[in-house]
């Protein structure tokens, strides 16, 4: 299914004052890849004064939305990133001074001095 495009009140404002600037309706859809009758219908928004501050309100509140959604992504992201390195933390290099064998690897726990 196709998604339908979002523009700015500020964007369609302009469309609006082009046309009504005298530039035609073919002439705006073809130049901004939009239908004539979306452009109808700014038009009449903003006749009714539907593109007045209110909508620049709406526009900024949709707009810091989208941002703290992309910011909680990445605190999402970044916080499977930290339980992941905290995991590999155990399992990383042991330290240099720790005992080491050099046929099994490092000491699990000495032998008994009596051991055969």
């Amino acid at each position: 299914m196709a998604r339908h495009r979002s523009h700015s009140v500020e964007f369609k404002r302009q469309v609006v004052q082009e046309y009504l600037a005298g530039e035609t309706l073919h002439g705006l859809a073809k130049r901004h890849d939009i239908s004539r009758n979306l452009i109808r219908i700014w038009v009449d928004k903003y006749e009714a004064g539907a593109f007045d501050d209110d909508a620049q309100a709406a526009d900024l509140v949709q707009a810091y939305e989208a941002r703290i959604a992309a910011l909680e992504r990445l605190v999402g992201k970044q916080a499977l990133e930290l339980e992941f390195l905290k995991g590999a933390q155990r399992f990383g290099p042991r330290p240099r001074n720790a005992p080491m064998s050099v046929v099994a690897g490092p000491a699990v726990s000495p032998s008994r001095k009596d051991a055969v």
